[in-house]
């Protein structure tokens, strides 16, 4: 673990920062950053890449998380920021806004795969950082949950969808979904596949 290799060293408040939300062509980006108070704690054994988890499982350590950290911080970032700056772009804008709303600043910060160009505090982008890194799983956590969470709310807003069930992904009910219904304004239209469907008149 990444994270015993720091505090050997004497870094504490370990912040790990990781998102949800990249890949579906519905809904928003969701960042999560989060220090834990003992990266080692026996409460957070659990904790580990939020794809490797159920629902309710996830559901069940985003609330040991919460109070097993020092502090967190959960970025929403929206459709029409997505396509108006990009992908990529907002990805890493949510984690420097992630990092710099916690209420206590990091000693080192851990993100996934992505570096964070121009924050101040020492940080190391991790490959795959959510299987090797707690802090980067209990942050990818977070934001799973928090995501999940506001695709079921949408959900309710545009029943015919199924975003309760996707996530907002491109799957094939999805996008015969779309077909029928039309495209909405929570879908990303920088997506090529959104932008085709509204090519096409759908």
């Amino acid at each position: 673990m990444i994270e015993q290799s720091l505090l050997k060293a004497g870094i504490k408040n370990i912040a790990g920062v990781d998102e949800a939300g990249r890949g579906p062509c519905a809904g928003p980006l969701v960042v999560a950053a989060v220090i834990l108070k003992d990266p080692l704690a026996k409460e957070l054994a659990q904790v580990k890449d939020s794809k490797e988890l159920s629902a309710d499982q996830r559901e069940s350590l985003y609330e040991v998380i919460i109070s097993n950290c020092l502090s967190y911080s959960i970025i929403e970032i929206s459709v029409t920021e997505i396509d108006l700056l990009g992908l990529h772009k907002c990805n890493i804008e949510g984690m420097r806004r992630a990092v710099n709303t916690l209420e206590i600043n990091p000693e080192y910060v851990l993100t996934d795969g992505y570096p964070i160009p121009g924050l101040t505090t020492a940080n190391l982008a991790v490959i795959k950082g959510d299987q090797v890194a707690i802090s980067i799983s209990a942050a990818s956590i977070l934001a799973k949950v928090y995501r999940d969470r506001i695709m079921i709310k949408l959900d309710q807003d545009y029943p015919n969808y199924g975003l309760a069930k996707h996530k907002g992904y491109i799957t094939a009910l999805h996008t015969a979904a779309i077909n029928k219904h039309g495209v909405l304004p929570i879908h990303r239209k920088s997506f090529a596949n959104i932008s085709a469907i509204i090519q096409a008149g759908k």
